[in-house]
């Protein structure tokens, strides 16, 4: 079995303009050691970017780079996508293929979007999941905060027993030390 870490949607728009999403420098820490964590295991990184023609998010705008604080590397790989499917119309699943991933490690933005219709998807096609239960974040909403939107998200994806494989959420240090 052989896992990568899949980063959602961790840009500049999403994070830098005011407000940030919730726990936005922790978020982006966690992830960079997973990604470290990843890479001392030879395992593929996969940062995924979405875009929007004519928007903020267009394709090579400022908004649309990864956050200044994300930590890249050479070996990394990079799939756009234009919705919250990280799957649909895009590289990714061919890529995991070519890498022989069976197991994703998911982490970014936006929980109650694209993190939680990657995370479905990913299950759907029988792939392992975990989700790593404190490095996806969101905007507060006028119905939630982005605290209890995780909260709630990785709670109802961890329950779900009608995939394929069992979604298993658990923290950045829980994951990195086992």
């Amino acid at each position: 079995m052989k896992k990568a870490v899949l980063v959602i949607d961790v840009q500049r728009i999403c994070f830098e303009p005011e407000p940030q999403p919730f726990e936005a420098d922790a978020v982006v820490a966690r992830i960079n050691q997973l990604t470290a964590w990843a890479r001392d295991k030879s395992l593929p990184v996969v940062f995924i970017q979405h875009e929007e023609p004519g928007t903020e998010i267009a394709y090579q705008t400022d908004g649309w780079q990864l956050h200044r604080a994300l930590v890249t590397a050479e070996d990394d790989h990079y799939v756009r996508k234009t919705t919250p499917d990280s799957f649909l119309n895009t590289e990714l699943k061919a890529t995991l293929d070519q890498l022989g991933v069976d197991e994703l490690v998911i982490c970014g933005y936006a929980t109650d979007f694209c993190v939680d219709t990657t995370t479905r998807r990913a299950a759907c096609l029988g792939y392992g999941v975990e989700l790593v239960s404190d490095a996806h974040t969101t905007h507060d909403k006028p119905y939630a905060t982005g605290e209890l939107i995780r909260k709630h998200h990785t709670s109802v994806l961890s329950w779900a027993e009608s995939f394929p494989k069992r979604i298993i959420a658990m923290p950045t240090a829980e994951l990195i030390s086992g």
